[in-house]
């Protein structure tokens, strides 16, 4: 018996890259999959290619970033296949810019793709959860999102909102068994492959150090996806799961450094002080960590 047989997802941006792998990957462990993109082509062939290797699929065409399109979408799975019971929101562009030079069109058309779109396929396809008794909804950060990034105003504000929606949904529909958890993924992508230094990125030849350090194909992501989406993760709700190359790992929430006490309250004196004194060098870095590949 398959992990996810009779069971019904949606993927977003699932026409290539790692939405893709997801798919195919829900799709072997015996999910039927609708598959969303903004490119007929691509998400015609992602549907041939599961169809191809006997599982079940469908295409629905259109960009997350429209609030009556994401209903649409979730309504498109409950039509085909009877219901739907996991969510993946993979959808994303980037237009990366510096802040000086981010026009409000840059940020605006991120933004809508990455945090609207997740938020509108998710409000679309909890109403269906409630009603039924249960889903999954699996939401697509990135380390750009937990640790920042030059260059990646935009997209660092959308993936750190969507860190923000999963904690608060998970709090939300628990009481309908609903299980909302992040994954931060990173792999040899088209989009991965556009950084300075990738360029000649091969999935199939990665240095071991560079898998260790987090790259890896797409496919490796994909394991995560399902486990997330399985009944093996029953007990993981509101987390934040990282994996790419020979790396898993799961990420804190933020959580307090460390604090002081003033009986009271403060004025400029006192924060200086505190500054100079106990809270001195607790300041936490800025940037990712040494151990870590940009995803």
């Amino acid at each position: 018996m398959t992990r996810l047989e009779n069971k019904a997802a949606v993927v977003t941006g699932a026409g290539r890259g790692l939405g893709r792998a997801y798919a195919l990957a829900l799709a072997a462990e015996g999910a039927a999959v609708v598959i969303n993109d903004v490119d007929e082509g691509n998400a015609g062939s992602v549907v041939s290619e599961i169809e191809g290797q006997g599982g079940k699929a469908a295409a629905s065409i259109g960009s997350v970033a429209s609030f009556d399109y994401c209903e649409q979408l979730i309504q498109t799975c409950v039509e085909k296949f009877g219901k739907i019971d996991i969510l993946v929101n993979n959808a994303g562009i980037v237009r990366d810019r510096t802040l000086i030079k981010m026009s409000e069109e840059e940020f605006d058309a991120v933004y809508a793709v990455h945090a609207k779109g997740t938020f509108a396929c998710s409000r679309a396809a909890a109403a269906h959860f409630r009603e039924q008794g249960g889903g999954v909804i699996v939401n697509i950060t990135s380390t750009s999102g937990l640790c920042g990034n030059v260059g990646q105003t935009n997209y660092a504000c959308a993936k750190a909102g969507i860190l923000g929606m999963t904690r608060t949904w998970a709090q939300e529909l628990a009481r309908y068994n609903v299980r909302v958890n992040a994954l931060a993924p990173t792999a040899v992508t088209e989009m991965v492959k556009s950084i300075p230094g990738m360029e000649n990125l091969d999935p199939d030849n990665i240095p071991e150090e560079l898998r260790d350090r987090y790259m890896g194909p797409a496919e490796d992501v994909a394991a995560a996806v399902v486990f997330l989406a399985s009944d093996a993760a029953a007990d993981l709700n509101g987390q934040i799961l990282a994996l790419g190359g020979n790396r898993l790992a799961i990420w804190s929430h933020p959580m307090e450094v460390q604090h002081e006490l003033r009986s009271g309250g403060w004025d400029v004196s006192a924060v200086e002080e505190a500054f100079q004194g106990p809270l001195k060098g607790k300041q936490q870095p800025v940037g990712l960590w040494s151990g870590q590949a940009q995803g």
